[in-house]
């Protein structure tokens, strides 16, 4: 038997394990924070940026994602044909298309 304070302390009184219903709660919690505020808004950019490639039609006055102003010319089934200066024409990946500018904004440029 023992008789002594720390014994007796030791024997009963530690430190307990985290249940592993609050731990999946934690752990679903983590998931769900980073679909909100990673994946998600992730995902619908992508379906943006889609559909404004899908939605490209020869005129369209488009930037590329490497700062490339043209207008498109040609359209292919994974390539775009843009005219970049005067008889001058860059092929490009239809994905590389970072955003479509008001028509006016190239100026000089007649085709």
């Amino acid at each position: 038997m023992s008789f002594f304070i720390e014994d007796a302390m030791a024997a009963g009184a530690g430190p307990s394990a985290p249940d592993m219903i609050s731990q999946l709660l934690v752990f679903g919690g983590i998931f769900v924070i980073f679909y909100l505020l990673f994946i998600r808004p992730q995902n619908k950019k992508m379906k943006e940026h889609q559909e404004m490639v899908n939605a490209l039609a020869k005129g369209d006055e488009v930037v590329t994602n490497g700062g490339v102003l043209g207008k498109v010319v040609g359209l292919h089934d994974s390539f775009v044909t843009l005219e970049v200066a005067l008889d001058i024409k860059l092929n490009v990946q239809r994905s590389a298309i970072g955003a479509i500018q008001p028509k006016g904004t190239i100026k000089g440029l007649k085709s």
